[in-house]
């Protein structure tokens, strides 16, 4: 519109001099300053115009900013210029628009990523302070209620070793790893790296793992092969010393010669018997052990176990009897629950004294098949019952070995009873005895038909 006003303004100033200089008429004279006047009018009243278009963009343009909708321009005459610069506003806002929405998402994204993995991960600006972090590592923290974003790695943790590495990385961009355990009512071993972030980008980042259930496992396992190989040590040692002894000539002397014989053999059972639990056990702890899932007579299966324990307990003049009624049936596999009442009735007799008793108690409570096996032995202090089902433990080392335990009987029946959806716990009190109770499902018809 300047470029329409500008030209006309110009001809009408270029008349008004002519008409003066060629001493016009007045009223030729006083038509063109009206003419001018007019225009100045224009001239001014286009200012004023241009004025509130430019306010109004401005409005339209902070709206924006603000997240307000635009509305719509009550201008019937936008100026070119002003239609011009709010064209490019436009086209400015919907590419920033764009860029915000990709961004936004990318932001999503991410967090999504972060917080759907299992390590914990935090993210520190140069000086240290954190300035995000993942969901996995507040549940590994358990800082409570306070927050994480803005505290220091020592506010968090106090290790000393963990915040000069994540120092180093910040200052001098060196990466560190270490492993740590945070005390507490449910300790906890991490195992972290920290690294920087990067050339052109100040501050650190630190992954998290949790390793506390694999350092549990490794403990497992050398525990496991130590006390396999202090079992295997004693069956292996008196075999190879008997026999080196027969070897050496006491193989003609009559009457030490069949002593010996027989220890071998015994000790050749025992180390047999290790063996078999072991692959027993093992067989269990990997589930490749397939039960058949049936109906089990409750009392022929304690008859059956019992017929293998009598000439033991015969030998050792301890009273066995039966109390388990003929239609009490379990859901279960039938070798499993003989084997684990064939355990608990071996270790009832073995560990009861000559002349004591052994009672095998059947019933149905609460809509489960009940089987206490009781003795009168040297029952078990109550500090070692929450162990007892551990495999290679003994209350007493020495007295289990020189009974013939190999220290996983009571594991495979905690083992098979889990297998079978049962359970079994022990009461006991020391120079009383024992009973070793064990939780069986009542077979049902559909079982039975299945």
């Amino acid at each position: 519109m300047r470029n329409l006003i500008v030209p006309l303004l110009l001809s009408a100033v270029v008349v008004l001099v002519v008409l003066v200089a060629l001493d016009t008429p007045v009223s030729a004279i006083a038509a063109a300053v009206v003419t001018l006047a007019g225009f100045v009018t224009v001239i001014i009243a286009s200012r004023d115009s241009f004025e509130r278009q430019l306010q109004t963009l401005a409005r339209k343009t902070r709206g924006r900013l603000e997240g307000i909708p635009p509305v719509t321009s009550s201008e019937d005459d936008t100026l070119e210029e002003v239609a011009t610069l709010e064209g490019a506003i436009e086209s400015l806002h919907a590419r920033l628009a764009a860029q915000n929405a990709q961004l936004t998402q990318e932001a999503r994204t991410l967090t999504a990523v972060l917080d759907g993995m299992i390590e914990g991960i935090w993210i520190t600006d140069a000086a240290g302070n954190v300035v995000r972090h993942n969901d996995a590592l507040r549940g590994m923290l358990q800082p409570g209620g306070a927050d994480i974003v803005g505290q220091r790695p020592l506010a968090l943790i106090r290790n000393e070793e963990l915040h000069e590495a994540v120092m180093r990385a910040c200052r001098e961009g060196t990466s560190s790893r270490l492993e740590l355990t945070l005390e507490g009512l449910f300790p906890r071993t991490l195992s972290i790296r920290v690294t920087p972030l990067g050339k052109d980008l100040p501050g650190s980042a630190a992954v998290f793992h949790d390793v506390t259930e694999l350092r549990r496992l490794e403990k497992v396992r050398k525990d496991f092969v130590a006390n396999v190989s202090h079992e295997l040590r004693t069956p292996i040692t008196a075999i190879r010393g008997y026999a080196e002894t027969l070897q050496s000539g006491a193989l003609k002397d009559q009457e030490m010669a069949p002593k010996m014989v027989e220890i071998i053999h015994r000790q050749s059972e025992r180390l047999s018997e290790l063996v078999e639990d072991l692959l027993e056990l093992s067989r269990l702890e990997s589930r490749e052990l397939q039960l058949k899932i049936a109906q089990v007579p409750l009392a022929v299966a304690a008859s059956r176990a019992a017929e293998t324990v009598k000439p033991k307990a015969a030998g050792k003049n301890i009273h066995l009897e039966l109390h388990v009624p003929q239609n009490l049936v379990a859901r279960g596999d039938e070798r499993a629950v003989e084997q684990v009442l064939l355990n608990l009735l071996d270790n009832a007799v073995k560990y009861t004294p000559a002349g004591g008793r052994v009672d095998v108690f059947g019933t149905l409570e609460d809509g489960r098949c009940v089987v206490r096996v009781k003795d009168t032995g040297l029952g078990i202090e109550p500090k070692h019952l929450s162990r007892i089902f551990e495999r290679f433990y003994r209350v007493d080392k020495g007295r289990s070995r020189d009974m013939g335990g190999t220290g996983l009987g009571l594991s495979i029946v905690k083992h098979l009873m889990g297998a079978m959806g049962g359970e079994v716990k022990v009461e006991s009190q020391p120079h009383v005895g024992s009973v070793f109770v064990i939780f069986l499902p009542v077979a049902t018809p559909e079982a039975a038909s299945g």
